[in-house]
Protein backbone atom coordinates (compact mmCIF):
# COMPACT_ATOMS: atom_id res chain seq x y z
CA UNK A 1 0.00 0.00 0.00
CA UNK A 2 1.81 3.23 -1.09
CA UNK A 3 0.01 6.85 0.09
CA UNK A 4 1.02 10.62 0.42
CA UNK A 5 -0.77 10.22 4.07
CA UNK A 6 2.42 8.20 5.45
CA UNK A 7 4.98 9.87 7.36
CA UNK A 8 7.40 12.46 5.32
CA UNK A 9 10.78 11.12 4.64
CA UNK A 10 13.13 13.03 6.90
CA UNK A 11 14.76 15.75 5.68
CA UNK A 12 18.26 15.85 3.59
CA UNK A 13 20.89 16.93 5.89
CA UNK A 14 21.64 20.79 5.53
CA UNK A 15 24.84 22.19 5.70
CA UNK A 16 25.76 24.55 8.85
CA UNK A 17 25.52 28.89 8.06
CA UNK A 18 29.01 28.57 9.55
CA UNK A 19 30.46 25.63 7.20
CA UNK A 20 29.00 27.23 3.68
CA UNK A 21 30.74 30.86 5.16
CA UNK A 22 33.80 29.31 5.81
CA UNK A 23 33.51 27.06 2.62
CA UNK A 24 32.57 30.01 0.44
CA UNK A 25 36.05 31.37 1.94
CA UNK A 26 37.93 28.37 2.12
CA UNK A 27 37.50 28.43 -2.33
CA UNK A 28 38.99 31.36 -3.34
CA UNK A 29 42.00 31.62 -1.49
CA UNK A 30 43.65 33.75 -3.98
CA UNK A 31 40.66 36.38 -3.73
CA UNK A 32 41.20 35.93 0.41
CA UNK A 33 44.97 36.75 0.41
CA UNK A 34 44.55 39.71 -2.22
CA UNK A 35 41.59 40.97 0.50
CA UNK A 36 43.95 41.03 3.28
CA UNK A 37 47.19 42.17 1.74
CA UNK A 38 45.09 45.07 0.68
CA UNK A 39 43.41 45.60 3.55
CA UNK A 40 46.69 46.41 5.71
CA UNK A 41 47.26 49.24 2.71
CA UNK A 42 44.12 50.65 3.42
CA UNK A 43 43.96 50.84 6.79
CA UNK A 44 47.47 52.04 7.04
CA UNK A 45 45.86 55.95 8.40
CA UNK A 46 44.45 53.56 11.69
CA UNK A 47 48.06 53.20 12.48
CA UNK A 48 50.09 56.46 10.94
CA UNK A 49 46.99 59.38 11.74
CA UNK A 50 48.41 59.18 15.41
CA UNK A 51 51.81 58.80 15.34
CA UNK A 52 52.08 61.53 12.83
CA UNK A 53 49.80 63.83 14.87
CA UNK A 54 52.00 63.25 17.63
CA UNK A 55 55.28 63.57 16.03
CA UNK A 56 54.30 66.51 14.01
CA UNK A 57 53.13 68.59 17.34
CA UNK A 58 56.15 67.15 19.63
CA UNK A 59 58.86 67.19 17.01
CA UNK A 60 57.93 69.83 15.12
CA UNK A 61 55.33 72.94 15.55
CA UNK A 62 55.88 72.78 19.49
CA UNK A 63 59.53 72.55 18.85
CA UNK A 64 59.88 75.31 16.17
CA UNK A 65 60.43 73.25 13.62
CA UNK A 66 57.15 73.70 11.32
CA UNK A 67 58.75 71.64 8.05
CA UNK A 68 58.96 68.76 10.18
CA UNK A 69 55.41 69.24 11.51
CA UNK A 70 54.34 69.44 8.01
CA UNK A 71 56.69 66.49 6.40
CA UNK A 72 54.74 64.55 8.96
CA UNK A 73 51.31 65.67 8.41
CA UNK A 74 51.92 64.72 4.29
CA UNK A 75 53.57 61.66 5.02
CA UNK A 76 49.91 60.96 7.18
CA UNK A 77 48.60 62.27 3.59
CA UNK A 78 50.18 59.73 2.01
CA UNK A 79 49.07 56.79 3.44
CA UNK A 80 45.19 58.17 2.89
CA UNK A 81 45.92 58.21 -1.30
CA UNK A 82 47.96 54.69 -0.53
CA UNK A 83 44.29 53.89 1.47
CA UNK A 84 42.03 55.05 -1.36
CA UNK A 85 43.81 52.88 -3.86
CA UNK A 86 43.72 50.13 -1.36
CA UNK A 87 39.98 50.56 -0.77
CA UNK A 88 39.11 50.10 -4.27
CA UNK A 89 41.56 46.95 -4.43
CA UNK A 90 39.32 45.43 -1.67
CA UNK A 91 36.12 46.22 -2.99
CA UNK A 92 37.51 43.81 -6.23
CA UNK A 93 38.54 41.11 -4.04
CA UNK A 94 35.58 40.98 -1.91
CA UNK A 95 33.58 40.94 -5.28
CA UNK A 96 35.89 37.92 -6.35
CA UNK A 97 34.41 36.30 -2.72
CA UNK A 98 30.63 37.20 -2.89
CA UNK A 99 29.84 36.75 -6.19
CA UNK A 100 30.81 33.13 -7.06
CA UNK A 101 29.08 32.46 -3.27
CA UNK A 102 26.01 34.33 -4.67
CA UNK A 103 26.26 31.50 -7.42
CA UNK A 104 26.51 28.96 -5.03
CA UNK A 105 23.16 30.21 -3.79
CA UNK A 106 21.17 30.73 -6.44
CA UNK A 107 22.00 27.14 -7.85
CA UNK A 108 20.74 25.85 -4.39
CA UNK A 109 17.53 27.72 -4.45
CA UNK A 110 16.70 26.76 -8.17
CA UNK A 111 17.92 23.30 -7.55
CA UNK A 112 15.77 22.66 -4.49
CA UNK A 113 12.38 24.61 -5.61
CA UNK A 114 12.62 22.79 -9.00
CA UNK A 115 13.32 18.86 -7.36
CA UNK A 116 10.60 19.66 -4.73
CA UNK A 117 7.95 20.69 -7.44
CA UNK A 118 8.79 18.03 -9.93
CA UNK A 119 10.01 15.23 -8.07
CA UNK A 120 9.07 15.68 -4.61
CA UNK A 121 5.37 16.51 -5.63
CA UNK A 122 4.99 19.64 -3.74
CA UNK A 123 4.10 22.91 -6.25
CA UNK A 124 6.16 26.05 -6.43
CA UNK A 125 4.63 29.01 -4.42
CA UNK A 126 4.95 33.07 -4.22
CA UNK A 127 7.78 32.61 -1.20
CA UNK A 128 10.03 30.79 -3.34
CA UNK A 129 9.98 33.58 -5.61
CA UNK A 130 10.70 35.53 -2.30
CA UNK A 131 13.74 33.70 -1.42
CA UNK A 132 15.29 33.28 -5.21
CA UNK A 133 14.71 36.86 -6.11
CA UNK A 134 15.30 38.72 -2.89
CA UNK A 135 17.21 36.70 -0.36
CA UNK A 136 19.91 35.48 -2.10
CA UNK A 137 20.06 38.62 -3.26
CA UNK A 138 20.06 40.41 0.27
CA UNK A 139 22.65 37.47 0.94
CA UNK A 140 25.32 38.06 -1.17
CA UNK A 141 24.80 41.89 -0.16
CA UNK A 142 24.98 41.19 3.43
CA UNK A 143 28.29 38.96 3.07
CA UNK A 144 30.00 41.10 0.96
CA UNK A 145 29.16 43.95 3.84
CA UNK A 146 29.92 41.40 6.65
CA UNK A 147 33.15 40.61 4.93
CA UNK A 148 34.04 44.45 4.12
CA UNK A 149 33.14 45.75 7.95
CA UNK A 150 34.90 42.51 9.77
CA UNK A 151 38.02 42.85 7.89
CA UNK A 152 38.21 47.16 8.93
CA UNK A 153 37.58 46.46 12.33
CA UNK A 154 40.40 43.87 12.77
CA UNK A 155 42.99 45.56 10.57
CA UNK A 156 41.88 48.83 11.98
CA UNK A 157 41.74 48.08 15.94
CA UNK A 158 45.20 45.75 15.36
CA UNK A 159 46.70 49.61 13.87
CA UNK A 160 45.56 51.75 17.08
CA UNK A 161 46.76 48.88 18.96
CA UNK A 162 50.32 49.11 17.69
CA UNK A 163 50.11 52.98 17.55
CA UNK A 164 49.22 53.40 21.22
CA UNK A 165 52.18 51.27 21.86
CA UNK A 166 54.51 53.24 20.00
CA UNK A 167 52.94 56.13 21.74
CA UNK A 168 52.92 55.33 25.00
CA UNK A 169 51.83 51.55 26.45
CA UNK A 170 50.28 53.62 29.68
CA UNK A 171 46.97 54.19 27.92
CA UNK A 172 45.69 51.02 27.01
CA UNK A 173 44.15 50.10 30.25
CA UNK A 174 41.81 53.14 29.44
CA UNK A 175 40.94 51.95 25.73
CA UNK A 176 40.90 47.82 25.81
CA UNK A 177 38.43 47.58 28.83
CA UNK A 178 35.63 49.88 27.49
CA UNK A 179 36.11 48.69 24.09
CA UNK A 180 35.98 44.82 24.95
CA UNK A 181 32.76 45.96 27.18
CA UNK A 182 31.12 47.31 24.30
CA UNK A 183 31.52 44.28 22.15
CA UNK A 184 30.29 42.19 24.70
CA UNK A 185 26.82 43.94 25.15
CA UNK A 186 26.92 44.36 21.54
CA UNK A 187 27.31 40.03 21.16
CA UNK A 188 24.42 40.07 23.85
CA UNK A 189 22.15 41.39 21.89
CA UNK A 190 22.89 39.77 18.46
CA UNK A 191 20.51 36.66 19.38
CA UNK A 192 17.66 39.19 20.20
CA UNK A 193 18.25 40.42 17.10
CA UNK A 194 18.32 37.10 14.83
CA UNK A 195 15.38 36.25 16.16
CA UNK A 196 13.28 39.72 15.31
CA UNK A 197 15.19 39.36 12.05
CA UNK A 198 14.07 36.17 11.09
CA UNK A 199 10.44 36.89 12.22
CA UNK A 200 10.76 39.90 10.29
CA UNK A 201 11.63 37.67 6.87
CA UNK A 202 9.32 35.11 7.59
CA UNK A 203 6.24 37.77 7.88
CA UNK A 204 7.58 39.15 4.53
CA UNK A 205 7.19 36.09 2.77
CA UNK A 206 3.71 35.28 4.15
CA UNK A 207 2.96 38.90 3.38
CA UNK A 208 4.21 38.57 -0.25
CA UNK A 209 2.29 35.24 -0.66
CA UNK A 210 -1.24 36.75 0.85
CA UNK A 211 -0.83 39.50 -1.83
CA UNK A 212 0.06 37.34 -4.86
CA UNK A 213 -3.20 35.20 -3.67
CA UNK A 214 -5.03 38.51 -3.84
CA UNK A 215 -4.35 39.84 -7.16
CA UNK A 216 -5.15 35.60 -8.13
CA UNK A 217 -8.60 36.11 -7.16
CA UNK A 218 -10.16 39.42 -7.56
CA UNK A 219 -12.38 38.67 -9.58
CA UNK A 220 -13.67 35.64 -7.08
CA UNK A 221 -13.18 37.86 -4.23
CA UNK A 222 -15.96 40.50 -6.14
CA UNK A 223 -18.28 38.14 -6.85
CA UNK A 224 -18.25 36.53 -3.43
CA UNK A 225 -18.69 39.44 -1.52
CA UNK A 226 -15.58 38.91 0.37
CA UNK A 227 -13.65 42.23 0.16
CA UNK A 228 -13.68 42.53 4.23
CA UNK A 229 -12.40 39.01 5.03
CA UNK A 230 -9.55 39.56 2.86
CA UNK A 231 -8.62 42.88 3.55
CA UNK A 232 -8.77 41.76 7.16
CA UNK A 233 -6.34 38.78 6.40
CA UNK A 234 -3.89 40.21 4.14
CA UNK A 235 -3.92 43.32 6.62
CA UNK A 236 -3.12 41.29 9.60
CA UNK A 237 -0.30 39.95 7.73
CA UNK A 238 1.20 43.43 7.15
CA UNK A 239 0.54 44.58 10.47
CA UNK A 240 2.74 42.11 11.54
CA UNK A 241 5.66 42.81 9.38
CA UNK A 242 4.78 46.17 10.95
CA UNK A 243 4.98 45.14 14.35
CA UNK A 244 8.02 43.07 14.03
CA UNK A 245 9.98 45.80 11.81
CA UNK A 246 8.93 48.64 14.73
CA UNK A 247 9.94 45.85 17.31
CA UNK A 248 13.42 45.35 15.34
CA UNK A 249 14.15 49.56 15.29
CA UNK A 250 13.64 49.24 19.13
CA UNK A 251 16.49 46.94 19.63
CA UNK A 252 18.57 49.58 17.30
CA UNK A 253 18.79 51.57 20.85
CA UNK A 254 21.49 48.76 22.10
CA UNK A 255 23.92 49.07 19.45
CA UNK A 256 23.93 52.52 19.84
CA UNK A 257 24.47 52.08 23.82
CA UNK A 258 27.36 49.46 22.71
CA UNK A 259 29.05 51.96 20.71
CA UNK A 260 28.84 54.72 22.93
CA UNK A 261 30.79 52.59 25.79
CA UNK A 262 33.23 50.89 23.14
CA UNK A 263 34.03 53.90 21.19
CA UNK A 264 33.55 57.08 23.26
CA UNK A 265 34.06 56.04 26.74
CA UNK A 266 37.65 55.46 26.00
CA UNK A 267 37.87 58.86 24.96
CA UNK A 268 35.92 60.17 28.35
CA UNK A 269 38.93 58.25 29.79
CA UNK A 270 41.55 60.07 28.21
CA UNK A 271 40.83 63.08 29.07
CA UNK A 272 39.94 62.58 32.15
CA UNK A 273 43.13 61.12 33.25
CA UNK A 274 45.53 63.28 30.80
CA UNK A 275 46.76 65.56 33.97
CA UNK A 276 47.82 61.65 35.19
CA UNK A 277 49.35 60.70 32.00
CA UNK A 278 51.50 64.21 31.67
CA UNK A 279 52.72 63.79 35.19
CA UNK A 280 53.99 60.22 34.09
CA UNK A 281 55.80 61.74 30.93
CA UNK A 282 53.45 62.03 28.13
CA UNK A 283 53.57 65.75 25.93
CA UNK A 284 50.91 67.44 24.22
CA UNK A 285 51.43 65.61 20.99
CA UNK A 286 51.38 62.09 23.03
CA UNK A 287 47.78 62.88 23.96
CA UNK A 288 46.70 64.22 21.09
CA UNK A 289 47.89 61.37 19.22
CA UNK A 290 45.79 58.95 21.54
CA UNK A 291 42.71 61.12 21.13
CA UNK A 292 43.67 61.11 17.27
CA UNK A 293 43.95 57.20 17.37
CA UNK A 294 40.38 56.77 19.50
CA UNK A 295 38.18 59.47 17.41
CA UNK A 296 39.32 59.09 14.11
CA UNK A 297 40.09 55.29 14.13
CA UNK A 298 39.07 53.15 16.66
CA UNK A 299 35.09 54.95 16.97
CA UNK A 300 34.47 54.66 13.21
CA UNK A 301 35.72 51.40 13.26
CA UNK A 302 33.76 50.72 16.09
CA UNK A 303 31.26 51.81 14.61
CA UNK A 304 31.00 50.40 11.58
CA UNK A 305 31.62 46.82 13.41
CA UNK A 306 28.56 47.37 15.14
CA UNK A 307 26.33 48.81 12.19
CA UNK A 308 27.31 46.25 9.69
CA UNK A 309 27.07 43.13 11.53
CA UNK A 310 23.90 44.42 13.78
CA UNK A 311 22.12 44.78 10.48
CA UNK A 312 23.92 42.86 7.16
CA UNK A 313 25.03 40.20 9.19
CA UNK A 314 22.20 39.01 11.58
CA UNK A 315 20.05 39.33 7.87
CA UNK A 316 23.07 37.00 6.26
CA UNK A 317 22.40 33.82 8.82
CA UNK A 318 18.88 34.56 8.70
CA UNK A 319 18.45 34.45 4.99
CA UNK A 320 20.98 31.88 4.76
CA UNK A 321 18.86 29.79 7.44
CA UNK A 322 16.19 30.16 5.48
CA UNK A 323 17.54 29.20 1.87
CA UNK A 324 19.23 26.40 3.44
CA UNK A 325 15.80 25.13 5.22
CA UNK A 326 13.93 25.91 1.73
CA UNK A 327 16.63 25.39 -1.09
CA UNK A 328 18.27 21.87 -0.10
CA UNK A 329 17.01 19.18 -2.59
CA UNK A 330 15.02 17.13 -0.84
CA UNK A 331 15.90 13.08 -0.33
CA UNK A 332 14.55 10.93 -3.58
CA UNK A 333 11.58 9.68 -3.46
CA UNK A 334 12.40 6.72 -5.84
CA UNK A 335 13.65 3.44 -4.32
CA UNK A 336 16.72 1.53 -5.49
CA UNK A 337 15.30 -1.53 -7.02
CA UNK A 338 16.56 -2.32 -10.76
CA UNK A 339 14.30 -2.39 -14.21
CA UNK A 340 12.14 -5.21 -14.20
CA UNK A 341 12.14 -7.52 -17.02
CA UNK A 342 8.67 -7.26 -18.10
CA UNK A 343 6.01 -3.75 -18.71
CA UNK A 344 3.09 -5.26 -17.22
CA UNK A 345 1.18 -2.24 -16.00
CA UNK A 346 -0.98 -2.60 -12.72
CA UNK A 347 -3.68 -0.58 -10.69
CA UNK A 348 -4.73 -1.96 -7.71
CA UNK A 349 -7.25 0.39 -5.72
CA UNK A 350 -5.94 3.32 -6.65
CA UNK A 351 -7.29 6.44 -5.32
CA UNK A 352 -5.80 9.87 -5.66
CA UNK A 353 -6.88 13.25 -5.25
CA UNK A 354 -5.25 16.77 -5.61
CA UNK A 355 -5.49 17.75 -1.28
CA UNK A 356 -6.30 16.40 1.69
CA UNK A 357 -9.54 18.03 1.33
CA UNK A 358 -10.04 17.62 -2.27
CA UNK A 359 -12.62 15.46 -4.01
CA UNK A 360 -10.27 12.28 -5.51
CA UNK A 361 -9.84 12.35 -9.49
CA UNK A 362 -9.15 8.81 -8.90
CA UNK A 363 -11.29 6.31 -6.79
CA UNK A 364 -10.04 2.50 -6.37
CA UNK A 365 -8.94 1.97 -9.30
CA UNK A 366 -8.30 -1.26 -10.37
CA UNK A 367 -6.45 -1.73 -13.97
CA UNK A 368 -3.83 -4.41 -16.07
CA UNK A 369 -2.34 -3.63 -18.81
CA UNK A 370 -0.05 -6.90 -19.52
CA UNK A 371 3.22 -6.57 -20.86
CA UNK A 372 2.39 -5.89 -25.24
CA UNK A 373 -1.18 -4.42 -24.75
CA UNK A 374 -2.21 -1.53 -26.49
CA UNK A 375 -4.96 0.06 -24.71
CA UNK A 376 -6.87 3.54 -25.25
CA UNK A 377 -7.95 5.39 -22.19
CA UNK A 378 -10.82 7.34 -23.08
CA UNK A 379 -13.62 10.07 -21.34
CA UNK A 380 -14.67 13.51 -20.78
CA UNK A 381 -12.45 16.28 -20.47
CA UNK A 382 -11.04 16.59 -17.01
CA UNK A 383 -12.16 13.57 -15.49
CA UNK A 384 -8.33 11.91 -14.88
CA UNK A 385 -7.27 10.89 -17.92
CA UNK A 386 -3.75 12.47 -17.57
CA UNK A 387 -3.60 12.11 -13.70
CA UNK A 388 -3.64 8.20 -14.25
CA UNK A 389 -1.05 8.92 -16.90
CA UNK A 390 1.11 10.40 -14.34
CA UNK A 391 0.55 8.14 -11.48
CA UNK A 392 0.95 5.24 -14.05
CA UNK A 393 4.26 6.55 -14.89
CA UNK A 394 5.34 7.25 -11.03
CA UNK A 395 5.21 10.52 -11.39
CA UNK A 396 2.42 11.08 -9.39
CA UNK A 397 2.05 8.84 -5.58
CA UNK A 398 -1.85 7.63 -4.66
CA UNK A 399 -3.09 8.55 -1.79
CA UNK A 400 -4.17 4.80 -1.41
CA UNK A 401 -3.87 1.81 -3.32
CA UNK A 402 -0.82 0.81 -5.41
CA UNK A 403 0.79 1.54 -8.78
CA UNK A 404 3.40 -1.58 -10.40
CA UNK A 405 5.50 -1.94 -13.29
CA UNK A 406 6.71 -5.50 -14.24
CA UNK A 407 5.18 -6.28 -10.55
CA UNK A 408 7.49 -3.77 -9.25
CA UNK A 409 5.99 -1.26 -7.03
CA UNK A 410 6.70 1.87 -8.95
CA UNK A 411 7.58 3.68 -5.46
CA UNK A 412 10.61 1.03 -5.21
CA UNK A 413 12.62 1.84 -8.97
CA UNK A 414 15.76 3.95 -8.70
CA UNK A 415 15.21 6.82 -11.15
CA UNK A 416 17.16 5.27 -13.37
CA UNK A 417 15.09 2.07 -14.08
CA UNK A 418 11.82 4.06 -13.80
CA UNK A 419 13.32 5.84 -16.56
CA UNK A 420 14.37 2.59 -18.74
CA UNK A 421 11.02 1.09 -18.26
CA UNK A 422 8.67 3.95 -19.03
CA UNK A 423 8.53 6.87 -21.35
CA UNK A 424 5.63 9.63 -20.90
CA UNK A 425 5.29 12.17 -23.47
CA UNK A 426 2.83 14.56 -22.70
CA UNK A 427 0.77 17.01 -24.41
CA UNK A 428 2.94 20.09 -24.66
CA UNK A 429 6.48 18.48 -26.40
CA UNK A 430 9.72 19.22 -25.03
CA UNK A 431 12.08 20.16 -27.41
CA UNK A 432 15.08 22.00 -26.93
CA UNK A 433 17.73 23.86 -29.12
CA UNK A 434 20.25 21.52 -30.60
CA UNK A 435 20.27 19.39 -33.85
CA UNK A 436 17.54 17.19 -34.62
CA UNK A 437 19.48 13.83 -34.18
CA UNK A 438 20.26 15.51 -30.40
CA UNK A 439 16.95 15.57 -30.08
CA UNK A 440 15.96 12.33 -31.10
CA UNK A 441 18.77 10.64 -29.09
CA UNK A 442 18.06 12.24 -25.87
CA UNK A 443 16.29 9.02 -24.06
CA UNK A 444 17.78 6.29 -26.57
CA UNK A 445 22.05 6.48 -25.82
CA UNK A 446 23.76 5.05 -28.10
CA UNK A 447 21.35 5.44 -31.68
CA UNK A 448 22.59 4.84 -35.03
CA UNK A 449 21.52 7.47 -38.00
CA UNK A 450 19.94 4.93 -39.48
CA UNK A 451 17.94 3.72 -36.42
CA UNK A 452 16.95 7.53 -36.15
CA UNK A 453 15.78 7.35 -40.03
CA UNK A 454 14.00 4.32 -39.56
CA UNK A 455 12.22 5.88 -36.53
CA UNK A 456 11.34 9.06 -38.27
CA UNK A 457 10.05 7.23 -41.69
CA UNK A 458 7.69 5.06 -39.14
CA UNK A 459 6.53 8.01 -37.25
CA UNK A 460 6.23 10.48 -39.86
CA UNK A 461 8.93 12.64 -38.77
CA UNK A 462 10.66 12.18 -42.30
CA UNK A 463 9.34 14.98 -44.43
CA UNK A 464 9.64 17.86 -41.26
CA UNK A 465 13.67 16.08 -41.01
CA UNK A 466 14.38 17.03 -44.72
CA UNK A 467 12.61 20.53 -44.57
CA UNK A 468 14.95 20.98 -41.39
CA UNK A 469 17.96 19.66 -43.56
CA UNK A 470 18.81 16.08 -42.17
CA UNK A 471 19.48 14.65 -38.33
CA UNK A 472 22.61 17.07 -38.34
CA UNK A 473 20.21 20.45 -38.62
CA UNK A 474 19.62 23.18 -36.01
CA UNK A 475 16.38 22.54 -34.01
CA UNK A 476 15.04 25.82 -32.83
CA UNK A 477 11.78 25.47 -31.40
CA UNK A 478 10.58 28.44 -31.67
CA UNK A 479 10.96 28.05 -35.44
CA UNK A 480 8.03 24.81 -35.11
CA UNK A 481 4.70 24.47 -35.01
CA UNK A 482 2.93 22.11 -31.69
CA UNK A 483 2.35 19.37 -34.39
CA UNK A 484 5.77 19.73 -35.19
CA UNK A 485 7.21 19.45 -31.51
CA UNK A 486 4.87 16.33 -31.37
CA UNK A 487 6.77 14.80 -34.00
CA UNK A 488 9.94 15.19 -32.54
CA UNK A 489 9.11 14.11 -29.12
CA UNK A 490 7.15 10.98 -30.53
CA UNK A 491 10.27 9.72 -32.60
CA UNK A 492 12.48 10.25 -29.00
CA UNK A 493 9.86 8.17 -27.44
CA UNK A 494 9.93 5.63 -30.30
CA UNK A 495 13.87 5.37 -30.17
CA UNK A 496 13.64 5.18 -26.64
CA UNK A 497 14.24 1.53 -25.13
CA UNK A 498 11.53 1.89 -22.70
CA UNK A 499 9.06 -1.22 -23.03
CA UNK A 500 5.78 0.70 -21.72
CA UNK A 501 4.88 4.35 -23.62
CA UNK A 502 2.04 6.48 -22.12
CA UNK A 503 0.99 8.98 -24.86
CA UNK A 504 -1.36 11.44 -23.22
CA UNK A 505 -2.49 13.20 -25.81
CA UNK A 506 0.52 13.37 -27.20
CA UNK A 507 -0.97 13.59 -31.07
CA UNK A 508 -3.10 16.16 -30.50
CA UNK A 509 -1.69 18.86 -32.54
CA UNK A 510 -1.61 16.41 -35.70
CA UNK A 511 -4.31 15.90 -38.09
CA UNK A 512 -6.31 12.53 -38.35
CA UNK A 513 -3.86 10.95 -40.74
CA UNK A 514 -0.87 12.00 -38.95
CA UNK A 515 -1.87 10.59 -35.50
CA UNK A 516 -2.84 7.23 -36.98
CA UNK A 517 0.42 6.96 -38.31
CA UNK A 518 2.28 7.85 -35.27
CA UNK A 519 -0.37 5.48 -33.24
CA UNK A 520 0.63 2.69 -35.66
CA UNK A 521 4.11 2.82 -35.90
CA UNK A 522 4.00 2.71 -31.71
CA UNK A 523 1.89 -0.69 -32.15
CA UNK A 524 4.17 -2.53 -34.21
CA UNK A 525 7.21 -1.76 -32.51
CA UNK A 526 6.65 -3.96 -29.96
CA UNK A 527 6.24 -3.42 -25.94
CA UNK A 528 3.16 -2.06 -24.06
CA UNK A 529 1.49 1.04 -25.27
CA UNK A 530 -0.77 3.17 -23.31
CA UNK A 531 -2.57 6.07 -25.42
CA UNK A 532 -4.83 8.77 -23.43
CA UNK A 533 -7.00 9.57 -26.48
CA UNK A 534 -7.25 13.11 -27.79
CA UNK A 535 -9.60 11.47 -30.55
CA UNK A 536 -12.16 8.76 -30.57
CA UNK A 537 -10.23 7.11 -33.72
CA UNK A 538 -7.46 6.12 -31.09
CA UNK A 539 -9.82 4.07 -29.31
CA UNK A 540 -10.82 2.13 -32.51
CA UNK A 541 -7.24 1.32 -33.11
CA UNK A 542 -6.13 -0.22 -29.69
CA UNK A 543 -7.15 -3.75 -28.42
CA UNK A 544 -8.25 -2.55 -25.59
CA UNK A 545 -10.50 0.89 -24.37
CA UNK A 546 -10.07 2.08 -20.87
CA UNK A 547 -13.55 4.61 -20.35
CA UNK A 548 -13.27 6.52 -17.61
CA UNK A 549 -16.72 8.61 -16.34
CA UNK A 550 -15.88 9.62 -13.22
CA UNK A 551 -17.73 6.63 -10.89
CA UNK A 552 -15.81 4.23 -12.48
CA UNK A 553 -13.54 2.76 -15.10
CA UNK A 554 -14.45 0.43 -17.29
CA UNK A 555 -11.88 -1.44 -19.61
CA UNK A 556 -12.98 -4.00 -22.68
CA UNK A 557 -12.73 -4.34 -26.15
CA UNK A 558 -14.29 -2.24 -28.44
CA UNK A 559 -17.30 -4.59 -28.94
CA UNK A 560 -17.47 -5.13 -25.29
CA UNK A 561 -18.05 -1.26 -24.36
CA UNK A 562 -20.59 -0.75 -27.09
CA UNK A 563 -22.39 -3.18 -25.61
CA UNK A 564 -21.65 -2.26 -21.47
CA UNK A 565 -21.28 1.53 -21.61
CA UNK A 566 -23.66 4.35 -22.63
CA UNK A 567 -20.63 6.65 -22.29
CA UNK A 568 -18.68 5.06 -24.39
CA UNK A 569 -21.24 4.72 -27.03
CA UNK A 570 -22.02 8.55 -26.49
CA UNK A 571 -18.81 9.67 -27.07
CA UNK A 572 -18.12 7.30 -30.17
CA UNK A 573 -21.42 8.97 -31.65
CA UNK A 574 -19.95 11.93 -31.08
CA UNK A 575 -16.46 11.96 -33.09
CA UNK A 576 -17.31 8.63 -35.45
CA UNK A 577 -17.48 9.70 -38.92
CA UNK A 578 -19.30 7.13 -41.16
CA UNK A 579 -16.57 7.32 -44.21
CA UNK A 580 -13.28 7.43 -42.28
CA UNK A 581 -14.05 5.63 -39.30
CA UNK A 582 -11.61 2.83 -39.51
CA UNK A 583 -12.42 -0.98 -38.32
CA UNK A 584 -12.17 -1.71 -34.85
CA UNK A 585 -8.83 -4.19 -34.13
Amino acid sequence: MTGRAGPAPAAAPRPPVRALLYGALRGRPRDLARLLGWSVAETAPSFAAGLAVARALDDGFAAGRPLTGLAWLGALAVTWVVAAFGARQVLVAIAGIVEPFRDTLLLRVVDGTLHRAAVAGTGPDSAAVARLGRQVELARDSFGAVIAVLRSFVFSVAGVVLGLLTLTGAVLPLVLPPLLAGLALFAASLPAMARLQRRQILAEERTASALAGLVDGLRDIGACGAEDRVAATVGGQVDEQARVTRALARLTALRTLSLGVGGWLPVLAVLVATPSLVRGGATAGVVLGTLTYLVQSLAPALGGLVQGVGVNGVRLVVALERILATGTRPPSRTGTRPAPPGALLRLRGVTFAYGPGAEPVLREVDLSVPDGDHLAVVGPSGIGKSTMAALAAGLLRPDAGRVSLGGVPVTELSADALARTRVLIPQEAYVFRGTLAENLAYLAGDVTEAEMEKAAEAVGLAALAGRLGGLAAPVDPAALSAGERQLIALTRAYLSPAPLVILDEATCHLDPAAEARAEEAFAARGGTLVVIAHRLTSALRARRVLVMDGARALAGTHDELLAASPLYRDLLGRWAAPDSTPAPR
